[in-house]
């Protein structure tokens, strides 16, 4: 089975390339069309082959308007080689620009969109775009049964929606956290709540936060309420220096804003086998609930998630119980399982 998956803007290149490598091993054909990742090295292809068809341009320039520009004149010339493309299957992670794909998305395959965020925020309101785009598409995938209870909300067909879950980014660490370390890792975004993390560790005595990740929102207030409790490890960090933050990290924290079905960061967490703390949101506190594996508590309660992070590293009992059950997450949540599932969705299309 010949399938391409896509992700134009390549928002998600650990997810599109730990599939293409499990669908390939799996004995899938599978190609991987993109664009150059901005920040970063990226994981050699394994398997699979990889063609970065998009923004050849852009994707080289900083973060500027004129970047955007230029992404938007590239972005038809990169569609119109995509449609050329004729898989058995084409599995979109991503629409690059979904108000232009709108017109110049026409398959000519069988369809599975995944719905990482459900229906991306800069564009949730515009519900007559996601509605053409959703009925291009054969299958929707979602990580999680409230993300699929969304999108039929929404108006996909249910039949049409399946819960395909997000596997864990396994690594091993070399476990060195001092028993009192709250770490808040990944890109920080306005809907990541780091003002929570921050207020919740504030109310722990002897906690402190350790933060490591590329900031898209300004932190000097945030930094400066923080004071000695934080260290702050700021910019894109390399996969060395992303499993030593890993391994100093005793629980991380997810005070999510409710605007994500799942979140990568925390299967990169609950991979190195620490447990989490997460507001109820999407998928997480289904995730983190299913195997035991920390803490949930209701949206917005920076109180709970203090109450959560003092109870797991003041009880031993209890951070051990949830250390076994991020273990139990990462076994259950591979790879291989979700390329088995994702390819069972395929051949119902082929």
């Amino acid at each position: 089975m010949r399938v391409v998956l896509a992700d134009p803007p390549a928002y998600t290149p650990p997810y599109d390339r730990s599939l293409a490598g499990a669908l390939a091993a799996a004995g899938a054909e599978v190609e991987l069309v993109t664009s150059r990742f901005r920040f970063g090295a990226v994981a050699a292809p394994n398997g699979y082959r990889a063609a970065e068809w998009f923004y050849p341009l852009s994707s080289r320039m900083g973060s500027t308007r004129l970047r955007l520009a230029v992404k938007a004149l590239e972005h038809p010339l990169g569609m119109a080689r995509f449609a050329a493309a004729k898989p058995d299957v084409l599995h979109v992670q991503w629409f690059g620009a979904p108000e232009l794909d709108r017109w110049l998305f026409r398959p000519r395959s069988p369809v599975v969109f995944t719905a990482h965020d459900i229906i991306p925020r800069r564009t949730a309101s515009k519900t007559g775009l996601w509605k053409t785009l959703f009925d291009r598409c054969e299958r929707v995938v979602v990580h999680s049964e409230r993300g699929k209870g969304a999108l039929v909300m929404f108006g996909v067909r249910e039949e049409h929606v399946r819960v395909i879950p997000h596997p864990a980014f396994r690594s091993e660490v070399d476990r060195r956290d001092d028993g009192r370390t709250a770490l808040f890792h990944g890109l920080i975004r306005p809907y990541k709540g780091i003002e929570d993390a921050v207020e919740a560790v504030l109310r722990v005595p002897d906690a402190r936060l350790l933060v490591a990740g590329d900031p898209r929102v300004p932190l000097e207030d945030v930094r400066r309420k923080a004071g000695e409790r934080a260290e702050w490890r700021l910019g894109f960090l390399p996969p060395d220096e992303m499993r030593r933050a890993l391994s100093e990290g005793t629980v991380s924290l997810f005070p999510y804003l409710p605007e994500v079905d799942l979140s990568g960061a925390l299967l990169q967490s609950l991979g190195a086998g620490i447990p989490a703390i997460v507001y109820d949101i999407g998928g997480l506190g289904e995730t983190v609930s299913r195997y035991g594996a920390g803490a949930v508590v209701e949206p917005g309660d920076v109180e709970g998630m203090a109450a959560a992070l003092e109870r797991l590293l003041g009880d031993a009992d209890a951070l051990a119980a949830a250390r076994r059950g991020a273990e139990a997450a990462r076994n259950a949540l591979t790879w291989e399982a979700s390329a088995t599932a994702h390819l069972e969705l395929y051949r119902e299309l082929v």
